[in-house]
């Protein structure tokens, strides 16, 4: 299965290799993080002197464009381009430290989502608002 992640802004490549590379800020703390590409897997790669701690909001972004990738609708949600065997799709993830939810979206509809803590977001509101507007 090929995943292929993209901004969703600029359209640049984010998995060259073998990790989501994005840029992830909180504080003074800058840096380049590199996420597992596969849904569901919560792997990641900071650098050595990078600390997390549960619960703190971290902003990420385009390592390109330099863009923010948190939604609209929840800040704690960010969004990317995803290409899956040639079709079009959307991933949401979580921005908090130590939360695990993953949703993989086709449109605006919910088509796998991922973590114990999925339940407290809700991603298909972005459908309510594209028909609104």
């Amino acid at each position: 299965m090929s995943w292929e992640y993209s901004c969703p802004q600029c359209h640049a490549m984010l998995n060259p290799d073998r990790s989501v590379i994005l840029a992830m800020s909180h504080g003074d703390v800058d840096c380049l993080v590199g996420l597992n590409p596969q849904p569901g897997k919560y792997e990641v790669h900071l650098p050595p002197q990078v600390t997390t701690a549960d619960g703190t909001r971290w902003n990420f972004s385009c390592p390109m464009c330099k863009r923010p990738l948190a939604t609209e609708e929840d800040p704690s949600l960010c969004e990317l381009a995803l290409t899956v065997d040639g079709d079009p799709l959307r991933i949401f993830f979580s921005s908090v430290a130590g939360e695990h939810a993953t949703f993989v979206m086709h449109e605006t509809t919910v088509r796998e989502k991922f973590g114990e803590d999925a339940a407290r977001y809700n991603p298909e509101t972005r459908k309510a608002r594209a028909e609104q507007g």
